[in-house]
């Protein structure tokens, strides 16, 4: 079955079904964020608790990682990501009846774990090649126009009631789930995992030993695993950001400026999947270096019209240094252990990464240190990372020629 499916059509029936279930998924997932963000704002949380709560949904990831790539190479992963979006709903539902937040978030995040994996793995059962280039390319452009909508529905149904933009994310989630059934019933691209907890470990774990023995896997692992980590934190820092350089202390105004982030990362996801190809695609990486510089150059300035513009080239770096970095990992981890099981360990890297982060920022503003000094120190920080990366990506001869 998955051979056939390779040589289908970029945009096969599997192809769109998986794109509007990821669409509607991405959707219900940031529009809940916001709304949670309110609602824990009207309830009085104290200011360090918004990145906490993004941090608790970032452990569940870290937790499930030794399984969750394991059960997405087990089973059809169309209907693993049924089972993954039918999680998120149980989550947004019990926030909806008034249960901790929290709570109801971390099961979202076993949701997006269980999810994640199936997602980008499927990929390869449903193209290959430099196709597989484009497809994340149209994963990415999907999920970005996820958040962009998601995230400014979110604000702005909060900013009128609450209670219905969680209700709204339920909805959404169940919409999810029906694009989930279109997919089709793939084979499962290992029948022998164990379902021994210890034994799943052991084998998580030297899934990852033999990608990080990998020159290529290791270098992208890293690159998305920075990425990641600092695109989360970017998140809350406009958050905090807006009400002191621009004076604005609504809901929506920070949902706008992340969705300006996600047009970016659409344009630089269509760029990179047009003129990226699977050998150059570690050419990417300066990209993100650029990305740091430009963190810094929105930091200090508090004019709206020049941050949509510096937030736009934001993203735009940042899908540009994002997507071959995905194709390249998938492509290595179906040579070697297997799609699935490669994203997980991804994830567990972007995720543990996303919690250092957090947590360093979460530090941060509970120390009171100026959100412009926290912005221009982040940027410089990344910048440096990633040349760190680029010099290692060019001493070890991971470059193509």
């Amino acid at each position: 079955m998955g051979a056939v499916m390779n040589n289908q059509t970029l945009l096969s029936k599997g192809m769109l079904a998986t794109m509007f279930a990821q669409f509607f998924s991405a959707f219900a997932d940031n529009a809940l964020l916001f709304a949670i963000l309110a609602l824990i704002k009207t309830l009085d949380y104290p200011q360090w608790s918004k990145p906490v709560l993004q941090i608790v949904f970032v452990v569940a990831f870290i937790v499930s990682a030794p399984f969750v790539g394991q059960i997405a190479d087990r089973f059809s992963k169309g209907r693993v990501m049924l089972c993954a979006n039918a999680i998120k709903l149980f989550g947004a539902l019990i926030i909806c009846i008034g249960i901790n937040p929290f709570l109801g978030y971390v099961l979202v995040g076993i949701g997006a774990a269980c999810y994640s994996p199936a997602k980008y793995g499927i990929l390869g059962e449903l193209t290959s090649g430099d196709n597989l280039v484009k497809a994340n390319g149209l994963i990415e452009g999907s999920t970005i126009a996820a958040i962009l909508l998601g995230s400014v529905a979110g604000g702005y149904i909060a900013d009128f009631d609450v209670s219905i933009s969680i209700i709204a994310c339920v909805m959404v989630f169940a919409i999810a789930m029906g694009a989930n059934l279109f997919i089709p019933k793939l084979a499962p691209a290992k029948m022998s995992v164990s379902w021994n907890i210890l034994l799943m470990i052991k084998s998580f774990i030297q899934s990852a030993n033999i990608l990080l023995s990998h020159k290529q896997a290791r270098i992208t692992l890293i690159g998305t695993s920075l990425f990641w980590g600092a695109g989360i934190t970017l998140r809350f820092l406009l958050i905090d950001w807006v009400p002191i350089a621009l004076g604005i202390s609504d809901n929506k105004t920070p949902t706008i400026l992340n969705a300006v982030v996600a047009v970016g990362i659409v344009i630089g996801a269509g760029l990179a999947a047009k003129f990226v190809s699977m050998k150059r695609s570690m050419r990417c990486i300066p990209a993100g270096i650029l990305m740091g510089i430009t963190v810094i150059c929105f930091s200090v300035q508090n004019n709206m019209a020049i941050s949509y513009l510096l937030l736009v080239v934001i993203g735009m770096l940042g899908g540009y240094f994002l997507v071959p970095l995905n194709a390249l990992l998938q492509t290595i981890g179906k040579q070697t252990i297997g799609a699935g099981s490669a994203i997980a360990v991804q994830n567990c890297g972007e995720y543990s990464g996303m919690m250092i982060m957090l947590g360093l920022y979460s530090v941060v503003v509970a120390l009171a240190i100026p959100t412009i000094w926290i912005g221009v120190s982040f940027g410089i920080v990344f910048s440096l990372a990633i040349t760190a990366l680029w010099l290692c990506a060019n001493k070890n001869k991971t470059m193509p020629s």
